[in-house]
């Protein structure tokens, strides 16, 4: 991330972990993450559909950071890092796999992050929050500070074969409601599920119920909709000029508006900070009608290019943070509805290439730039650092087992969903690259 945001982040939570246990003031948290969302998917950040007015409206009333960067170009990763503040490679969320040691979670991975690490939420509970989590989680969440939990230990992948590999249950809390394609449907053919506006509604009902008993709260709200296979409730459906991904991107910028809304109709806004940004660039290799856009920028999701590690990012806190501290691609030029051929930044210029002068990022800088030499004057002494003080997590995703998929979590017997759990024979994750 830029280091303006680090800042702003590092203030934030600061300032709640500060705070006296159960004191109103506290701030509410309230972290938006999207799934494979792209740099250049919002209108804020200059896509020409401009069909996220919602979104576009938080940046304008809020800050948005073109500099952010995740930790990971992989969701698992960089979803650790958001938590714990720590990079994968000190909190264990990689493997020895080679290559830049990325990894996912497939359902049989052996165990989750460690649990010597410390979480936002574990943080915020000792100074009196409630915290929830909606959507997409790894493994565990109750077991890491959270006190309430909807939603599923991984993406939406399959329809699966139950012999082979069930498909991913939906939990609230520590039991298991159904699973996706069964109780919670999704129509690969069509793109139809309803499941974005049930995250939405729990999202907004567990607003509502911490505003009544005036207790401070942080909400992580973990959509997926956007992941491939991507989907969309049906009033959404075929309402995007960019397909089934756009009709996606729509209802969950429509899901962020009501959100903020109720903030306000509540009258906690102005004690509210909203954080919104993606775990990583968008996965061009599900295009072209599963993916969205990283705008200028090389590749996306699974690379270190630009693509994949530099997300969209607004911050929104009414009355803490100006309106508007922000960007105006086109200054001067304002014509509704009309974008320019030109995209430029306005703000720092990035570091080690210049997005005015190489957007497709295909060409260095001259090592012998002025440029180029004063900003490795200043990053060197900090990645020296970074090595000496390394103290490398233990890996994390390296052991497999397919009994510990979600054969027979907690709950299925209510539903008559208990699968047989084949016999247990760990071993060596594979990881392909």
């Amino acid at each position: 991330m830029g280091f303006e945001t680090l800042i702003l982040l590092c203030t934030i939570t600061c300032y709640c972990l500060a705070q006296k246990p159960g004191n109103v003031s506290s701030p509410n948290i309230i972290i938006m993450l999207m799934d494979d969302m792209g740099w250049g998917d919002l209108g804020a950040f200059g896509q020409p559909s401009k069909e996220t007015p919602n979104l576009d409206a938080m940046a304008a009333q809020g800050m948005l950071l073109l500099n952010f960067y995740t930790a990971n170009p992989l969701c698992s990763p960089s979803r650790a890092a958001l938590l714990t503040g720590r990079l994968p490679v000190r909190n264990g969320f990689y493997t020895t796999n080679g290559h830049a040691r990325n990894a996912y979670t497939p359902q049989e991975i052996v165990g989750g992050i460690s649990k010597d690490e410390i979480l936002l939420p574990q943080m915020l509970k000792k100074r009196g929050y409630f915290n929830k989590i909606v959507g997409k989680w790894g493994y565990l969440p109750l077991e890491h500070g959270f006190d309430e939990w909807f939603g599923a230990p991984n993406c939406h992948f399959g329809p699966y074969n139950n012999s082979v590999r069930p498909n991913i249950p939906v939990y609230r809390n520590s039991w298991m409601l159904g699973r996706y394609y069964e109780e919670f449907k999704i129509d690969k053919k069509t793109g139809e599920s309803n499941l974005t506006q049930m995250y939405l509604l729990e999202g907004l009902d567990f607003i509502q119920s911490q505003a009544e008993a005036q207790k401070p709260f942080f909400l992580y709200w973990a959509p997926d909709a956007t992941h491939a296979p991507v989907y969309a409730s049906k009033d959404f459906l075929g309402k995007s000029q960019r397909g089934r991904y756009g009709d996606a991107v729509m209802e969950l910028d429509y899901s962020v508006g009501q959100i903020l809304l109720l903030l306000r109709r509540l009258g906690i806004d102005s004690n509210t900070f909203v954080f919104f940004t993606s775990d990583n660039g968008a996965a061009l290799m599900s295009g072209p009608n599963e993916s969205g856009s990283n705008g200028p920028f090389l590749c996306g999701k699974e690379t270190t290019f630009e693509g994949g590690m530099r997300e969209p990012a607004i911050a929104w806190w009414p009355g803490h943070i100006r309106e508007g501290t922000g960007i105006n691609f086109c200054p001067g030029q304002e014509v509704p509805d009309v974008t320019t051929h030109e995209q430029k930044e306005h703000t720092m210029e990035p570091l080690i290439f210049h997005l005015g002068r190489d957007p497709g990022e295909k060409y260095p800088i001259s090592v012998l730039a002025k440029e180029y030499q004063d900003v490795l004057s200043w990053i060197s002494p900090v990645v020296e650092e970074h090595r000496s003080t390394l103290v490398a997590g233990i890996p994390q995703l390296n052991m497999c087992d397919v009994a510990v998929m979600n054969w027979a979590p907690a709950g299925c017997e209510m539903f008559g969903k208990c699968l047989k759990v084949p016999s247990s024979q760990p071993s060596k994750c594979d990881w392909p690259h």
